[in-house]
């Protein structure tokens, strides 16, 4: 009997291929965009969390706050509600202070920075927008893990005497000399002219972001040329490890606060962010941003699953003499339902198989500079979903087929 209705069900829906066909569409569509999307949130949320592990656990970044009782000192200044204090810049003596092994023995280097966050940059008669143009020291680099491919570093002795040099990321090399060697060339940015003497190994995209639309010049090159004399944008520290990390965090808190005159109970006019920390927000708004977009997915699986609801019910209203031709003859009410619901059945689990197949394709190609990474569970999630949607939405039509009397079905026109 069972072989007899999934016939049944098979030749009814051969009998309406189109129609048949657009329903599977609906699924397929949902299964698709659930596993496709969900794909891309996790891959871009492995890209940015690979970005920030190249950074390593070991560093800390310490901003300035507008004002005083802000974000200073990341957990610490959460729990302070003294008064405010009159905000003071970070300078270049905050810098050198981190970094000095008497007061900060846990503090490896401490570098400070100062940022254009995009900078108008031209090549004979080529021009590119760079999208960080930074200014700092030597020690920058191996705090922030970027590693020289070509060329090389610019030097203390560059820092003092304020030479207009400068090392490019592989986006910024590309779009300015193509093919060429850029090492020696003079690029001019802001209208001033800059020599490049280095350009720094790829590191990928973080994300949307291109982490190699970079460039990196001197500390005092910048500020004479670009951005005057005002306060650093933020002083990169590197701990000794990543165990002294929380360490280093307590001493530069220590050495700040002393400097900028905070005492116990009010607030900072600075921010010191872990490199840790950062790592597990990021991690938790990544993994929240993935599930966004499966839920925006699923919706489309959900009107897919309305879609069948909808067909089934054309499909009982165009068959009821057939209906009633059956139950005269002794076909059981549940021979009748398990036909209908069968049909439904089937249509979901065709278009949630293609829906896969789709989404796991789809998944191959890079999407937006973001790689996408499959996550198992959506694609099992996904199919039981559309089963379930086969199953609950076919229930009703398969019902009102089977509830229909003989005698009433077979009077229908």
């Amino acid at each position: 009997m069972n072989a007899d209705v999934v016939r049944f069900a098979l030749r009814g829906l051969g009998a309406n291929k189109l129609r048949s066909g657009l329903t599977t569409l609906g699924v397929l569509i949902g299964v698709g965009a659930v596993i496709l999307l969900v794909a891309v949130g996790n891959g871009s949320s492995i890209q940015i969390e690979e970005n920030l592990a190249r950074l390593g656990s070991n560093m800390l970044t310490v901003r300035p706050t507008t004002s005083g009782g802000g974000p200073g000192g990341g957990a610490r200044a959460a729990a302070q509600t003294g008064p405010r204090v009159q905000a003071r810049p970070l300078t270049v003596e905050d810098a050198a202070a981190l970094a000095d092994p008497a007061a900060a023995p846990s503090v490896k280097s401490a570098s400070p920075v100062v940022t254009l966050p995009s900078a108008a940059a031209t090549y004979a008669g080529g021009s590119h927008t760079i999208s960080q143009f930074v200014g700092s020291d030597p020690a920058y680099f191996g705090t922030t893990n970027n590693q020289v491919a070509a060329g090389a570093y610019f030097t203390a002795a560059d820092v003092a005497q304020a030479r207009k040099v400068m090392l490019i990321g592989h986006t910024v090399a590309e779009n300015l000399f193509g093919t060429a060697d850029p090492l020696g060339r003079q690029v001019t940015v802001g209208g001033v002219p800059f020599t490049v003497v280095g350009v720094l190994r790829e590191k990928g995209s973080a994300g949307f972001a291109d982490a190699d639309d970079l460039a990196v010049a001197p500390l005092t090159a910048v500020r004479q040329s670009l951005t005057g004399f005002g306060g650093l944008d933020q002083i990169v520290v590197q701990a000794r490890d990543a165990n002294s990390t929380a360490t280093a965090q307590s001493e530069i808190s220590a050495i700040l606060d002393q400097r900028h005159g905070i005492t116990t109970g009010s607030g900072t006019d600075y921010a010191v962010q872990n490199q840790a920390s950062l790592q597990q927000t990021v991690s938790d708004s990544s993994r929240t941003f993935t599930v966004l977009l499966g839920a925006v997915a699923a919706i489309s699986l959900l009107v897919g699953g309305i879609g069948i609801t909808n067909i089934m019910l054309v499909t009982v209203t165009e068959r009821t003499r057939e209906i009633g031709i059956r139950k005269a003859i002794g076909a059981p009410r549940r021979a009748i339902m398990g036909q209908f619901l069968t049909e439904a059945t089937v249509l979901s689990l065709v278009g949630g198989l293609l829906g896969v197949a789709v989404g796991v394709v789809g998944s191959q190609f890079t999407i937006a500079g973001v790689e996408p990474v499959i996550v198992p569970g959506s694609i099992f999630l996904s199919l039981g979903v559309s089963l379930a949607i086969g199953l609950f939405f076919g229930s009703y039509p398969a019902g009102r087929a089977a509830s229909l009397r003989p005698i009433e079905a077979l009077r229908h026109e």
